[in-house]
C-alpha cells in the first residue's frame, strides 16, 4: 500500500487560528520572552497626544523600535523627550494587536551616558543662547542692600542653612523660602513654577507677602544627571524672564549649568550667593567710618582756609572807626562855615535886590510918564464927533452879524419845519444808512421831542403808516 503524500495529508493535523488568537499569543509570548528591558537609541518621531501619551521610536545605525509612554508614567520620566536625544529607556516589550507591531513601553527614561548628556545640553544652550537669553544686556543689577531675600531650595540639608547662617554674619535680613526639590522627576517644572511664583508677588505688600528684591536659587553639588532640572529649557526660561534679580548658586564652583548663564549674577556656591546678596555690616562700618574721617578732614581744610581768606580780606579793609571819626570831623567843621556863610550870603543877596528895585521902579515911571504924554498928544489930534460916528458905526455891524448868527443857529432851523433826529443818547443822526430797523430814536422839534422807532423796508412797502396818535411833549 502507497504511503500517503505528506503535502496532502500535513494540512490536516495543523491546527486553526483566528487572527486575534495569533496576534494575542505573538503579544503574550513577547511579554514573556523578554520581561523587562533596557534599550539605547535615539529619539526620533517624537509626538505628545491631547490624551497625555507619548509616541515616539528608538533608532540606531539598522534598525528601529517603537515605543510609548503612558500618560501616567509621563510625569514621572525625570526627562523631557526631544527629538535628536541618545537615551536609554527601560520598559517592557509588548504588541499593538490592531496593527499588529510590537513596541517598547516605556516606564523609565535616562541619558545615554554622560557624553550623550553633555551634547545635548550644548545642544540646547545654543539653541537658546540664539534667542537672547544670555545676553548680557538683559542682566539686571543687585539691590545693595535688599529688604527681603527670596530663596528657591530644598527645605531640608545644609544649602539652606548656609545661606541663612551667612546672611545673618554679614548684614540680617529677612529670607522668604520657596522649598522645592532640587532633583528628580518634578524638580524642573517645581522649580520654573517657583521663580514664576516670586515674580507674580505684588512689588509692595505686608510683612513677607510681597515680591523680594533679590532671588537665591541654590542646591548642593552633586553628578550631572542630579542637577539636570537646573538645565531644563523651562527653568531657564523662567530665570531670563524674571523680573527680579536672580543669583544662581548650583552645585559646586566647577560645576556649571544652563540656569547659570540666565541668571544675573552666578555664584560658585550657595555661601557665595549669599554674600553677593547682601554686603557685610562689618565692611560697612569700616567703610562708613573710613568715609566719614575723611569728610571731616576735608571739612577741617576747608574751614582753615576760609579763615586765612577772611583774615587777609580782613587786612585789606579800612579802619572803620577812624574813618567814621574823619568824616564827623568834616562835618562839624561844614556845618560851622554854614552857620556863618549863610547871614552873609543872604546880606549880600538882599542889597542886590535893593539896587534892582531902585532902578526897577526908576524906569517904570519913566515909562509910565512917556506912555501918559503920548497917548495925550494921539487923543488931541481926534475930533469928538468922528470918534462917536465910528462908534455907531461898529455897533450897527455888530447888530447885524448877530442877527446872521441867530438864523442860521439850530433853533431858527427848527422853528421853520425842520425836524432834528437824535439816538436815544442825544447824538443827531446825519445820515439814514446808519439806522436799523426797529431801533428807537427821538424827533426833535422847536418845542420838544416825540419817541419814534424806525420801520423796515418791507413794512414801509407794504402798508403806510397808520395815523398815530398823540403823544406827550418832553
Amino acid at each position: 500500500m502507497p504511503r500517503p503524500d505528506p503535502l496532502f495529508t500535513a494540512p490536516l493535523n495543523v491546527p486553526e487560528y483566528a487572527v486575534s488568537e495569533i496576534a494575542e499569543a505573538i503579544k503574550t509570548t513577547l511579554e514573556e520572552g523578554f520581561g523587562r528591558v533596557r534599550v539605547r537609541g535615539e529619539i526620533t518621531e517624537c509626538k505628545r497626544y491631547p490624551s497625555g501619551h507619548l509616541y515616539f521610536s528608538l533608532k540606531d545605525e539598522r534598525a528601529k523600535l517603537a515605543a510609548v509612554v503612558w500618560r501616567h508614567t509621563a510625569a514621572r520620566l525625570g526627562l523631557k523627550p526631544e527629538n535628536g536625544m541618545e537615551v536609554v529607556a527601560e520598559g517592557r516589550i509588548s504588541a499593538y494587536t490592531d496593527r499588529s507591531t510590537y513596541q517598547l513601553i516605556v516606564e523609565r527614561l535616562e541619558y545615554a551616558g554622560e557624553g550623550a548628556l553633555l551634547a545635548e545640553i550644548e545642544r540646547r544652550k545654543q539653541r537658546l543662547a540664539a534667542e537672547g537669553l544670555f545676553e548680557a544686556a538683559r542682566k539686571k543689577p543687585l539691590p545693595h542692600l535688599p529688604g527681603l531675600i527670596g530663596v528657591i531650595t530644598s527645605e531640608r540639608g545644609a544649602v539652606i542653612e548656609d545661606i541663612r547662617t551667612t546672611i545673618a554674619r554679614r548684614f540680617p535680613r529677612p529670607i522668604l523660602l520657596w522649598p522645592v526639590p532640587v532633583q528628580g522627576a518634578e524638580a524642573a517644572a517645581r522649580i520654573a513654577a517657583a521663580i514664576r511664583g516670586f515674580a507674580a508677588l505684588p512689588p509692595a505688600g505686608e510683612g513677607l507677602l510681597r515680591r523680594p528684591d533679590v532671588l537665591i536659587v541654590a542646591r548642593g553639588g552633586g553628578s550631572l544627571e542630579d542637577l539636570m532640572a537646573f538645565n531644563d529649557e523651562e527653568v531657564v526660561r523662567a530665570a531670563a524672564h524674571c523680573p527680579i534679580p536672580l543669583i544662581s548658586a548650583v552645585g559646586h564652583e566647577t560645576d556649571t549649568t544652563l540656569i547659570d548663564y540666565a541668571a544675573d549674577r552666578r555664584a560658585p556656591t550657595p555661601t557665595a550667593a549669599a554674600e553677593l546678596a547682601v554686603p557685610s555690616r562689618h565692611d560697612l562700618a569700616l567703610t562708613l567710618a573710613e568715609r566719614s574721617a575723611r569728610l571731616e578732614a576735608a571739612l577741617a581744610r576747608l574751614l582753615e582756609r576760609m579763615q586765612r581768606r577772611l583774615e587777609v580780606a580782613a587786612l585789606k579793609l579800612p579802619d572803620l572807626p577812624r574813618l567814621a571819626a574823619e568824616a564827623r570831623q568834616r562835618l562839624e567843621d561844614r556845618g560851622f562855615r554854614l552857620a556863618s556863610a549863610l547871614p552873609r550870603y543872604v546880606g549880600a543877596k538882599r542889597e542886590v535886590l535893593d539896587r534892582l528895585a531902585r532902578r526897577l521902579g526908576h524906569a517904570a515911571q519913566t515909562r509910565l510918564a512917556a506912555a501918559e504924554r503920548q497917548a495925550t498928544r494921539i487923543i488931541g489930534r481926534l475930533q469928538p464927533g468922528l470918534l462917536k460916528a465910528r462908534l455907531r458905526e461898529a455897533r450897527a455891524r455888530l447888530e447885524g452879524l448877530g442877527g446872521q448868527l441867530e438864523s442860521l443857529g439850530p433853533e431858527a432851523v427848527l422853528a421853520r419845519g425842520y425836524v432834528l433826529v437824535c439816538d436815544l443818547a442825544g447824538e443827531p443822526v446825519t445820515r439814514a444808512s446808519t439806522l436799523r430797523p426797529q431801533q428807537r430814536v427821538e424827533l426833535r422839534f422847536q418845542d420838544g421831542t416825540v419817541p419814534a422807532k424806525v420801520l423796515g423796508e418791507e413794512a414801509r412797502a407794504s402798508s403806510p403808516l397808520p395815523p398815530q396818535p398823540e403823544l406827550p411833549l418832553r
